[in-house]
């Protein structure tokens, strides 16, 4: 495991201290959590990115080509 030396303005510090304490978790956790959601936010993004470069919109039309064309039932028209 890594330390790091983070310098915070005082009230982003406070606030996230009170977070923690309101999750009932401590600081540190509450700042690995913190960081772990934006790198995942970030890796998901480039992960669609590479994605959506593989597209094939004929494919895709030739797939959607095939679904019947009827009335959605009642549960879908919501």
């Amino acid at each position: 495991m890594s330390t790091i030396s983070l310098r915070l303005p005082n009230s982003l510090h406070e606030t996230a201290r009170q977070l923690a304490e309101k999750d009932h978790v401590s600081l540190d956790q509450f700042i690995a959590l913190a960081l772990t959601e934006k790198v995942s936010a970030l890796m998901t993004e480039e992960y669609l990115q590479q994605r959506a470069s593989r597209a094939d919109l004929a494919a895709f039309e030739a797939v959607l080509a095939k679904v019947p064309s009827v009335e959605p039932i009642l549960e879908d028209r919501r």
